[in-house]
């Protein structure tokens, strides 16, 4: 008699855990806006977030899309594979956060700081970058096409085999960033300072347009295409 209770009871706590377990995922989706905070895979669609503090939350593969994120502390947070695309993230802390295969299209990520952080393979076509801070950025593969970096800084960012096809590049500061493999394809290069940028080859100038105040590395020269006419798009 006494093994068979003890067997019900068993039974009995494994069904409660059970029972419970789903119930203690929701929540997590459920819980505030905090530091730290765990909304992994959570559904944050449209939701005003501006100025809330997520430093180091956990936002993987999380739906974002069309969130206000204005201001708001996401350094150190993790977004891998996250959904972003049209989210406002305008002035937003992203310094050293994990953002790898985050999908950020048309997003609007203009004067973020995103110092030191991961975008590698991330999606941000046609995002709106003016003015934000991308120092030391790993951009590595990543879709930049049609992107605007207008005046961004990109010093000693790792740009290899990135999409920037015909980005808006105008006055960014590129110190010492890798641009080996970049997809310059019609990139808006005018007034930006290439001078210590690595991996740049002269057929990479060639594909891109710049003016007579961008600087070129040492060894490359402007093609006589240069400057190029005003595409219809950006007029």
């Amino acid at each position: 008699m006494r093994s068979r209770r003890r067997a019900a009871l068993v039974v009995i706590a494994a069904l409660a855990a059970t029972a419970v377990a789903p119930a203690a995922g929701l929540a997590a989706c459920n819980d505030p806006p905090a530091a730290g905070v765990d909304w992994s895979k959570c559904d944050k669609y449209k939701k005003m977030l501006n100025g809330a503090d997520l430093s180091g939350a956990i936002l993987s593969r999380a739906e974002l899309g069309r969130t206000d994120l204005r201001g708001a502390d996401l350094s150190g947070a993790k977004l891998d594979e996250a959904e972003l695309s049209r989210a406002s993230l305008a002035e937003a802390k992203l310094a050293g956060a994990d953002l790898t295969k985050a999908t950020l299209a048309r997003a609007d990520l203009t004067a973020a700081d995103l110092t030191g952080a991961n975008l590698g393979k991330a999606e941000l076509a046609r995002a709106v970058l003016r003015k934000a801070k991308l120092g030391g950025v790993d951009l590595r593969k990543a879709n930049m096409s049609r992107a605007d970096l207008e005046n961004a800084d990109l010093s000693g960012a790792d740009l290899e085999r990135a999409e920037l096809d015909r980005s808006i590049l105008r006055g960014v500061a590129f110190g010492d960033a890798n641009l080996a493999g970049v997809d310059l394809y019609n990139a808006r290069l005018d007034g930006a300072d290439l001078s210590a940028a690595r991996g740049l080859t002269q057929e990479q100038i060639a594909e891109a347009c710049g003016d007579g105040e961008t600087k070129l590395p040492a060894g490359l020269e402007p093609p006589a295409s240069w400057p190029c006419p005003v595409e219809p798009e950006e007029s």
